[in-house]
């Protein structure tokens, strides 16, 4: 990678590895910023402490990272109470509601502030809805969407016992709803319901994954699943599946969205913040250096330094009387232009023109020159209609993005519909949902305004929900050059 921006971290811990490092970065440099995404990126913080023994610089920024993201979550709230999937959105996500709801529930019982209108507002939301709430069929997740929301009113210490009970007498919910439903009657006071729901329920969730709606997967069930069975004391089914959720958050190879990340974390911290094994005793010896490290928390991370290429052992003893995980977990920025053009059920097009819609090389410009990018962003129609696909187009320091905005021009640029789009000092994030066999065409007009070499970054497009949705074209070197003097 590129020199300096290599980092290091030995992880011990007494469970299953869960890859925190990685994972917690992950969720908090995820570049977009939906309900769903701002919630996940702050939510699982909140139960750090439950994991491993925090450093003072983490409790500072764990506490302006949480603070931030209830201001942040302010931008979504609607007149109703509902929460907006984009900031400044019409109409109210039923997931994203709830889950951010959940967060700042969270939140409040951590000692942070939060308004109390904002909590007022969306309790009333959510009793309206749970009480409207009707089965939608052609929805794989509409019971658990209610069930869902139902656990928030009860934790909020306002059940909605009626809504509970319609739901119960329903039947045929499906495995993830049901245990959701059992958990909001033991948060209502109403342990026997609970265990009475799932006293021969299965655990097992169908492979399944949410472009939308949820934005579900089978890992993000069995999280929530596991997070009941930790509420209602069965650690020993809880731990069956920690096992699971360990396998996939200690697979670097195995891609996870942002829902799953958050909630597999938070599962995972239920469990430990109320299963306490054998303390962490082990030496570590890096550089040469031996330090014995003792712990009553499951997990313990030591930072390791990184000088150049200069090639480090790193010895670990195990002084308990557990098993100990061992990883050592390393991150570097790719050096540019080691990316290559790779699609997957999805076409993108790259094409760079004057104004006038002529073609041009973007690899040499004159300074001062107006030009557009576009790309089209294709659905090739194998599979159904995509939700949530995020164009990224990110461009060279030495081009500037004109912000059509607030000239009042964005008509002239004749962009297909978007969600939602995020312009930036030098990106543009667009977000859009596309029919099978369908084509979108987005355009951003640029200036070459310094002279110079830079370096194009690839431009992307995927779905933010399934990473086997996605198409790049990568980057390369770019020129802006003076204006020859006549």
């Amino acid at each position: 990678g590129i020199s300096g921006t290599n980092t290091a971290t030995l992880e011990v811990s007494n469970i299953p590895p869960i890859n925190l490092t990685s994972r917690l970065r992950y969720l908090m440099q995820y570049p977009y910023g939906c309900i769903e995404q701002t919630t996940s990126s702050v939510f699982p913080q909140l139960f750090l402490d439950q994991v491993k023994v925090l450093t003072e610089n983490e409790k500072a920024a764990i506490q302006r990272n949480v603070t931030a993201g209830i201001e942040q979550l302010k931008t979504f709230l609607l007149r109703d109470g509902g929460m907006a999937y984009w900031p400044g959105g019409e109409n109210a996500d039923g997931w994203g509601t709830t889950y951010a709801g959940h967060f700042l529930l969270e939140a409040e019982a951590k000692g942070y502030f939060v308004p109390a209108d904002m909590i007022r507002k969306w309790k009333s939301f959510q009793k309206n809805k749970a009480g409207e709430w009707r089965r939608e069929d052609k929805y794989y997740n509409s019971d658990l969407m209610q069930a869902y929301r139902l656990y928030t009113l009860a934790l909020s210490g306002s059940p909605d016992l009626g809504a509970m009970n319609r739901l119960r007498e329903m039947g045929n919910l499906n495995t993830t709803a049901a245990w959701m439903l059992a958990i909001s009657y033991a948060k209502a006071g109403q342990p026997e319901a609970a265990k009475k729901i799932t006293s021969n329920l299965s655990v097992v969730v169908g492979d399944y994954r949410e472009l939308g709606y949820s934005y579900g997967s089978t890992l993000r069930d069995k999280a929530l699943i596991m997070e009941t069975l930790v509420a209602l004391n069965d650690r020993t089914k809880a731990f069956e599946i920690l096992k699971e959720i360990s396998a996939r958050l200690s697979n670097n190879g195995y891609w996870m969205s942002t829902q799953e990340v958050a909630f597999a974390l938070k599962a995972v911290s239920s469990f430990t913040g109320v299963e306490r094994s054998n303390e962490l005793n082990f030496d570590h010896t890096i550089d040469g250096k031996t330090v014995s490290a003792t712990t009553a928390m499951p997990l313990a991370q030591v930072p390791i330094k990184i000088e150049g290429v200069k090639k480090e052992n790193v010895k670990v003893v195990n002084n308990g009387k557990g098993a100990l995980f061992v990883r050592v977990i390393m991150q570097g920025t790719p050096a540019r232009g080691q990316e290559e053009d790779a699609q997957s059920n999805m076409n993108i097009t790259v094409k760079y023109t004057d104004t006038k819609g002529k073609s041009i090389d973007p690899s040499r410009l004159e300074q001062g020159t107006e030009f557009i990018a576009e790309v089209n962003v294709t659905h090739p129609g194998v599979r159904s209609w995509y939700q949530n696909l995020a164009l990224a187009q990110v461009f060279p320091s030495g081009w500037e993005i004109n912000n059509l905005r607030l000239e009042g021009a964005e008509e002239y640029l004749k962009n297909d519909p978007f969600s939602y789009q995020d312009i930036r000092d030098d990106r543009v994030y667009t977000y859009f949902d596309l029919y099978a066999g369908k084509t979108k065409t987005y355009r951003v007009m640029l200036t070459a305004s310094y002279a110079g070499t830079f370096y194009l970054p690839a431009q992307s497009c995927e779905a933010m929900y399934d990473n086997s949705i996605y198409a790049r074209k990568k980057g390369q070197v770019v020129e802006v050059v003076k204006p020859v003097i006549q």
